[in-house]
């Protein structure tokens, strides 16, 4: 065994998966595993998502198998046929999807079989193979949205080339997922781009099956939402790019222009649409600039965060607030070509000052991490503190940064001292708002 990780910032597979469906208009999780999972696993995003709450049909209303002992002996399927068929008795809905834990996997339960029982009928019942021991929260996203898009998603032969799909910004997960969903929808709106994006505002299931008309899927990570995009890309002959989470100008700005050719987007249409937006955001710092350096709001910034967060906050604290970006802790690992690709974005901050960038998935490590990257106090007469400093992370985060003296903003799950309804921290208005939370958190005491 590798052993364990301390404090992870995510669930496992399962977990994912649950938080994924339940966060589908109108569909229904079965979950095939022991008593406590669906439960437990619910929880978990259901408050440590800044208390996101049960969606149409999870937490504690979430079906399940609840497996015991005789099914672990003589096999759970039966078990599972009853509890879709009352399923779907019982509870409306419009998609019912089947994910398996651990221990029905492990005695080899075949519920692709038994959801394909279903197969025919009023309502569509589709599976996915989720135990923990695939992988981690994120693992469990993609794998949902890889069967929509193999088993439920219609084949269109002819694609829209202004209609784009929305990959990599998982529900729960991300925090702010719908405020960041509906940000991009209304920036790519302004250039005349439709935007598919499975959990935004008046979604529905009979839309999603439609995402096969779409002509290009966005994946707004450089990992997460890759296998539901390349599952697409085989089913759908739907081509994809990957791109950062734009926050701020500066990232914003890059987002743009990047999908600005395979979108044929006119360049008249793309500089009138930033110039706009960037008129706008900057109206509101322009005033604020006096308080800013009067009470010298400039921070040293130590960001601890996964990989879809990390850089596009490190990029809008120092490209765009002029904070001195000093440590990264990425908690997520990566193979060396994702990691080296990864750390070579860090090349694009302009800033002289370049943080360190540490892998790192147990978070109480961080502390170790910030003593090891700033000189320690030895009794000196005078010492160059890392002050005044801010810590972005998550909820977990905070005695750390209570423990170096550091201005401090969970925004990363786990997040249980904040709650969250329609907040985003994408595009241009997003940014404006994430710099008022910032800038609250640093004035909050005064």
């Amino acid at each position: 065994m590798s052993g364990f990780i301390e404090r992870a910032k995510t669930t496992c597979a399962l977990g994912g998966a649950l938080v994924t469906i339940s966060s589908l208009p109108r569909a229904i999780p079965v979950v095939h595993a022991s008593g406590g999972c669906a439960q437990t696993l619910s929880a978990a995003y259901n408050l440590g998502g800044a208390y996101k709450g049960a969606d149409y049909c999870s937490g504690t209303m979430t079906p399940t198998s609840n497996i015991i002992e005789k099914n672990i002996v003589f096999g759970g399927e039966d078990r599972l046929e009853e509890q879709i068929e009352h399923t779907i008795k019982v509870m409306d809905g419009d998609l019912y999807f089947v994910v398996t834990g651990c221990q029905v996997e492990i005695i080899g339960d075949d519920a692709q079989s038994v959801a394909g029982r279903f197969k025919g009928g009023k309502y569509p019942v589709l599976c996915a193979s989720t135990p923990g021991f695939a992988g981690n929260g994120f693992k469990g996203y993609d794998l949902v949205l890889s069967t929509l898009a193999a088993d439920f998603i219609s084949p269109k032969a002819k694609k829209d080339k202004k209609t784009v799909n929305i990959l990599g910004i998982m529900p729960g997960q991300d925090v702010f997922c719908r405020g960041n969903i509906s940000n991009i929808v209304q920036l790519l709106g302004k250039l005349g781009i439709k935007a598919n994006s499975f959990f935004g505002d008046g979604e529905t299931i009979a839309k999603i099956r439609e995402y096969g008309g779409a002509g290009l899927n966005i994946v707004f990570s450089e990992k997460h939402g890759l296998q539901a995009a390349q599952t697409f890309e085989e089913k759908h002959g739907m081509p994809y790019i990957t791109t950062d989470l734009p926050i701020g100008d500066t990232g914003t700005e890059n987002f743009l222009r990047k999908i600005a050719d395979p979108l044929e987007i006119k360049d008249v249409d793309l500089e009138t649409v930033i110039n706009e937006e960037r008129k706008y955001y900057y109206s509101y710092f322009q005033r604020f600039l006096e308080i800013y350096g009067d009470i010298d709001l400039q921070r040293y910034a130590i960001v601890s965060a996964d990989i879809n967060y990390a850089y596009p906050l490190v990029s809008f604290l120092s490209e765009d607030l002029g904070w001195i970006p000093h440590l990264v802790v990425i908690n997520e690992e990566l193979d060396d070509f994702s990691r080296k690709k990864y750390e070579k974005k860090y090349k694009n901050i302009t800033s002289l000052a370049k943080p360190k960038l540490v892998f790192e998935q147990n978070t109480g490590q961080l502390l170790k991490h910030i003593k090891e990257s700033w000189p320690q106090n030895r009794n000196d007469k005078y010492y160059n503190a890392l002050s005044p400093a801010f810590l972005i992370g998550s909820s977990l985060e905070a005695g750390t940064a209570q423990k170096v003296g550091a201005g401090f903003l969970p925004v990363v799950f786990p997040v249980t001292n904040r709650a969250v309804l329609n907040k985003g921290y994408t595009g241009y208005r997003g940014a404006l708002t994430l710099a008022e939370d910032i800038f609250s958190a640093l004035v909050a005491n005064r």
